[in-house]
């Protein structure tokens, strides 16, 4: 591949003009279809083949109205009476007006509290959520003054109100783009140099949105899926073009004409940077695999920006470098620039840096920093034993927005299962099955509420009947119950009439969410895995490396499932993200991170084996290979990492916690797979299997070549060796 891409570099470093005007006509282009088109982002936690998705496919089947979209207002009187004739004709006035709003189906009368101090009302739309948006939220709150104005306090929850309350990237952005220039700016000394990644990441993050944008006229994407979208195209498209930027400036100290440098550098980083990319696309698209929609969505939405940014990595930031040349140096920033040129690119044939030091170090003490670097690995993944999956609610938003307020106001005056009902379909059964139920379900110690069935009106003979739990829909107490209906409450009460009941509503979904991606990880993970090993297989034809790199990826990612899971599950530090209360691990978040970690880890995985590959493929030394890999990419895999750890974190102030998760656990196994596992692990591994890492099936047993000390003698922990290669054994 080294060939087309280096054709492919001089290409377009050599008609730079045209490359640049081809990338802004496809970005404007597609960005306006993409816009014009009214694409929108849509909330589809639908989950195939489950009870509470039959259930609510049932229950849409025999009652229209169920499951439309809808807002909940809850009024409260701080302080005084609801029952008050004024603040009841400023309710009054209020609903009225909601009913004459745009796309309102209909306004349920208000349902009050036992306390008599709340009271709560269902707004029920005509149009499905893709057609609605945040104006609608508007309406609510502009027909909410004469109520305020009584001195009621009103918040609201539901779909319409998370549409006009949607969490935005801005901020997040230039805090992390802000530290990325920063870490940029030291490791080039160079303002033009630091700034090129930035202006590639940000072309193709237009790009990857636009394209996103038309894939949403076809795919249901979730609201979250551009936030999640633009966190990995920042984060891979600015560590893509670094390594691209790195090599060409090398390839200039090295006396190369631009065209020619940016033609290598598309060749050797290039190439890396392909398999790395495709690695990361495989892995994220492994998700369609979780049979749940919207998780597949957001692998799709991810991977076609890491694609584009894979693309303007070998195409756009040639046609940049060409255009620039030495020019690329330009703006420096005087002591900065000093130090860049001291540290200077890395150069294999000068091993005196500090790199190249550490490097022979680990390898000296290969059994210690094997053994410490591994113990270390897995303390930090221990919390993963004690996981929870669930979906976090409005009861865990920050306390400022409304919904978080609504969710405690139900909490406070209706009781904690009101947030979140369980509505169980029931077909087939006669009036005494029902009662049978109806009562069974009352008599359950953790069941607070039960209301009377509610029957089709089409002659189906489907019922609905509302159970409320005791419980926060986030207890163990309410999945308890959940599966008691089903296995043992519901087929009881219901033998005689041989009719069945089929446990939906917002916290069964949730439960049984939970049961698929338990189910189906196992299968994504064999899924990811086997796709990234077989993409390492075809680029070093190495299985001992392949599989090397899979088990140290697991543990990076076994690292980043026990940070948040200390984190959000027993609460360590969580007061610092605005959170108040522990939260079970969102269902989608093992999924999502364990494909997108896998991809990102290859990324440095790729980038260290290809220079030690280049240099065990020319002198055959497995040992020197392994230092002069470290020497050669510890500084630009550092640099990468903490650009990528800072644009990930900079995301967890968005106000949401699937985004909050998945930023931390980001940035915490790019730390850990840049410190711990390359700069240790990986070389003391290496070091210990020595040519064995490089067999291929058929070539033989490879001999063990001695291992260079700090003075450059053989290790004779190694044995005796004379120190050469078959030729034979080489890859």
């Amino acid at each position: 591949m080294e060939r087309p891409l280096d054709r492919l570099g001089r290409l377009c470093a050599r008609h730079p003009w045209r490359t640049l005007v081809l990338w802004l006509f496809a970005a404007g282009a597609l960005l306006g279809v993409g816009q014009g088109a009214g694409s929108t982002f849509v909330n589809d936690f639908r989950v195939p083949g489950t009870e509470s998705q039959q259930a609510t496919d049932v229950a849409r089947e025999h009652f229209p109205t169920y499951g439309v979209v809808s807002a909940t207002i809850v009024w409260s009187a701080e302080g005084g009476d609801l029952q008050d004739a004024a603040r009841q004709a400023a309710m009054g006035q209020m609903i009225t007006a909601i009913r004459g709003q745009q796309d309102v189906a209909a306004v349920d009368d208000p349902f009050p509290s036992p306390d008599g101090r709340a009271a709560m009302v269902n707004v029920d739309y005509g149009k499905e959520l893709g057609e609605l948006d945040g104006t609608h939220y508007d309406r609510l709150r502009e027909a909410a003054k004469p109520a305020e104005a009584a001195g009621l306090r009103v918040e609201y929850r539901g779909a319409v109100v998370d549409l006009g309350t949607e969490p935005t990237t801005s901020a997040a952005e230039l805090v992390g783009v802000g530290a990325a220039l920063l870490v940029l700016i030291i490791a080039f000394g160079s303002l033009v140099a630091a700034g090129l990644p930035l202006l590639v990441a940000g072309v193709g993050i237009v790009v990857g949105a636009a394209i996103v944008l038309l894939i949403g006229l076809f795919v249901d994407i979730p609201s979250s899926a551009p936030i999640i979208a633009v966190m990995l195209g920042l984060g891979a498209g600015i560590d893509y073009a670094l390594f691209v930027l790195s090599r060409f400036r090398a390839n200039l100290a090295h006396h190369e004409e631009p065209v020619q440098a940016a033609g290598h550098a598309t060749a050797s980083a290039g190439h890396a940077v392909v398999f790395a990319g495709g690695t990361v696309v495989v892995a994220i698209l492994g998700l369609s695999f979780a049979g749940i929609p919207f998780v597949g969505a957001m692998g799709v939405a991810g991977a076609v920006t890491v694609a584009v940014m894979v693309v303007a990595a070998i195409t756009l930031l040639p046609a940049l470098l060409g255009l620039l040349g030495h020019r690329v140096n330009s703006l420096a920033v005087p002591k900065l620039s000093r130090r860049a040129r001291a540290a200077g690119p890395a150069d294999p044939d000068d091993e005196s840096g500090p790199t190249y030091r550490w490097g022979r170090h680990v390898q000296r003490f290969r059994v210690l920093y094997a053994v410490l670097a591994t113990a270390f690995l897995l303390v930090l993944s221990s919390p993963v034993l004690s996981l929870r999956l669930g979906t976090p609610d409005d009861g865990i938003q920050p306390a400022k927005n409304t919904q978080r307020q609504a969710y405690d106001l139900i909490a406070e005056h209706y009781g904690p299962g009101w947030n979140a009902p369980l509505v169980l379909t029931v077909t087939g059964a006669d009036e005494t099955g029902l009662a049978t139920l109806v009562r069974t379900l009352a008599a359950d110690p953790d069941v607070e509420l039960v209301t009377p069935p509610a029957l089709s009106q089409d002659g189906g003979g489907v019922a609905l009947v509302t159970a409320i739990p005791r419980y926060a829909p986030q207890d163990q107490e309410v999945s308890d119950l959940v599966h008691r209906i089903r296995d043992t409450i519901g087929p009881e009460a219901l033998a005689a009439s041989g009719g069945t009941a089929l446990v939906g509503g917002a916290t069964a979904v949730v439960i049984d969410m939970a049961d698929v991606v338990g189910e189906r990880l196992p299968w994504v993970i064999l899924a990811v895995v086997g796709a990234g090993m077989l993409l390492l297989l075809l680029m070093f034809r190495a299985p001992v490396v392949a599989l090397k790199a899979a088990v140290m990826t697991l543990l990076s990612i076994g690292v980043s499932f026990g940070v948040i899971i200390a984190m959000f599950q027993w609460g360590w530090g969580l007061d610092l993200l605005g959170i108040d209360k522990t939260v079970p691990i969102m269902s989608a978040v093992p999924m999502i991170l364990f494909a997108v970690l896998f991809g990102l880890s290859m990324d440095y995985e790729v980038f260290l084996l290809s220079a030690v590959r280049e240099s065990y493929d020319r002198d055959g030394d497995p040992h020197r290979a392994v230092v002069v890999g470290i020497g050669t990419t510890a500084r630009v895999i550092s640099a990468a990492a903490i650009i990528m750890a800072c644009v990930f974190l900079s995301f967890v102030s968005v106000p949401e916690t699937l985004i909050q998760m998945i930023g931390i656990g980001l940035a915490t196994a790019v730390i850990m797979d840049a410190t711990v596992i390359r700069m240790a692990l990986v070389p003391a591994v290496m070091s210990l299997l020595g040519n064995t890492a490089w067999w291929r099936p058929g070539r033989g047993r490879p001999r063990l070549a001695p291992v260079v000390g700090a003075g450059g003698e053989a290790d004779p922990a190694q044995g005796p060796s004379s120190g050469t290669t078959d030729e034979s054994q080489r890859v």
